[in-house]
């Protein structure tokens, strides 16, 4: 019998009809003697309400709280309603909703007395989503004479850390754990519909996966239990060698590295994030991105294979958008150990990412690239700290920039990868104002303003002929 994990993210249960649609496409793979395991998302965008509210809530804002509630409680009904026929299902699952609804109103309602917000709260908060989509999932399911189970990541097995909004796995117990509660229910013919981004403590204390949380959810779960493919369902028909927004004759990628797809990923494409990767990575677990409003198309694959073609070097380029570039430079820093580590740990301290890191062989220089909307925090703590100290004699800053990578696993020893690239820039009339780029060779990343980014992401995908099936 073929194991598979099935997520589904939010767009894909935003509504009942789409909830209807996850339903049919689980059953129609349960019938050709398929074990699935179903991952969801909360419904889109209520996560991000559960966010607001959990700061309303800080703020002691309890009128909002009435509002919120009754706002939830009318989408996941209106919800049910589309997605479920049998009024006896029906009723029990509003039940459910209802009760899960109750409990996260006294949470906010307790923020609120307290008047403060702390991760674990917060965590509380935010695991809601996907504990209100799980059970109509699952209801959805029998009502199509399907037998299936709703479970919390908590319940499924999933125990992590306790570093709250980004918490790790701990994967032997979990391990255990899955192969304990959801094994079992392969034989009696069950689907169990599992809450994404969401587990718990040791102890029992629920925390939240972070960034891509709920692939996370659906690739631990596939490693533990050693099926045979992870399918992630999305709005899209999977990985694109460029944003066809900005690219009309992008294509799809029929095939992908799993270390091509972390890149992409880390891009912004709609892709797996890099973490999600690793544990179907390690256990050579194949994963899948399609299109749940077309499950025909068998979309983009990521496994260990890649293409072995030369002419394929350059397999995606894309754009990073609202970023800034700042440039640190001056004689105390040539020759000083540690000078640029001084730097990094001054940003990391504050809570400044950077996305991108050059620096010239004189020592003299540094440039980094950060989000946009942290670069008055992080030139107010370079200035402070460094300036008229004998390190730094000047700090600059260019917030009109965008960065653009251009990726693929088999540029690593083709030789004149990066000359065409520089190239067809120069012949665009772009001008480049940083490069970067690792020893794995997978990512060839640099700066151009703003203005030139649509221009150097057509310039090298027409250069590498990206868009010829």
């Amino acid at each position: 019998m073929k194991k598979i994990v099935m997520k589904f993210g939010g767009t894909s249960v935003a509504t009942g009809e789409n909830i209807r649609n996850v339903a049919s496409i689980v059953a129609e793979n349960a019938k050709q003697d398929c074990a699935v395991i179903v991952v969801v998302s909360a419904l889109d965008g209520v996560t991000d309400e559960l966010f607001e509210a959990a700061e309303q809530a800080r703020k002691e804002k309890q009128d909002y709280i009435q509002a919120f509630k009754q706002r939830m409680l009318e989408r996941h009904c209106t919800a049910i309603t589309r997605a479920i026929r049998s009024l006896t299902i029906r009723k029990e699952v509003e039940q459910t909703i209802t009760k899960i609804i109750d409990e996260l109103e006294k949470v906010l309602t307790g923020i609120c007395y307290v008047g403060e917000l702390t991760p674990k709260s917060k965590d509380y908060v935010l695991s809601f989503g996907e504990r209100l989509s799980a059970p109509i999932v699952c209801a959805s399911l029998r009502d199509l004479k399907l037998k299936s189970v709703a479970f919390t990541g908590k319940e499924a097995g999933i125990v992590t850390d306790s570093n709250f909004g980004d918490a790790n796995p701990l994967f032997n117990v979990t391990k255990h754990q899955l192969k304990e509660r959801i094994e079992p229910l392969f034989e009696e013919g069950v689907i169990p519909v599992v809450s994404g981004y969401i587990a718990a403590t040791q102890d029992g204390v629920i925390t939240t996966l972070g960034r891509g949380g709920s692939d996370y959810t659906a690739t631990i779960i596939a490693a533990a239990l050693a099926v045979d493919e992870v399918w992630i369902w999305t709005d899209v028909e999977g990985i694109m060698t460029a944003d066809p927004k900005i690219v009309s004759s992008a294509r799809l990628l029929r095939q992908l590295s799993y270390q091509e797809a972390a890149e992409l990923a880390i891009f912004g494409a709609k892709a797996m994030h890099p973490r999600a990767l690793e544990p179907i990575m390690k256990e050579n677990i194949p994963a899948q991105i399609r299109n749940v409003f077309n499950p025909k198309n068998p979309g983009t694959l990521i496994s260990s294979e890649t293409s072995t073609t030369r002419q394929d070097a350059v397999k995606a380029v894309a754009v990073i958008k609202d970023v800034a570039m700042i440039n640190v430079s001056g004689g105390g820093m040539v020759g000083a150990p540690g000078s640029y580590a001084r730097i990094l740990d001054l940003l990391g301290k504050n809570g400044i990412n950077v996305m991108m890191i050059s620096a010239a062989a004189s020592e003299a220089n540094i440039s980094l690239v950060i989000r946009r909307n942290m670069l008055g925090r992080a030139l107010s703590t370079l200035e402070i700290v460094l300036l008229g100290r004998g390190f730094a004699s000047d700090i600059s800053a260019e917030d009109d920039v965008s960065v653009i990578a251009a990726m693929g696993a088999n540029m690593k020893g083709t030789p004149g990868v990066a000359s065409r690239i520089f190239n067809t820039q120069a012949k665009n009339g772009i001008n480049i104002r940083m490069i970067a780029q690792g020893s794995s060779e997978l990512n060839i990343s640099f700066v151009v303003k703003e203005k030139d980014g649509k221009a150097a992401v057509q310039a090298i995908h027409d250069e590498f002929q990206l868009g010829k099936p």
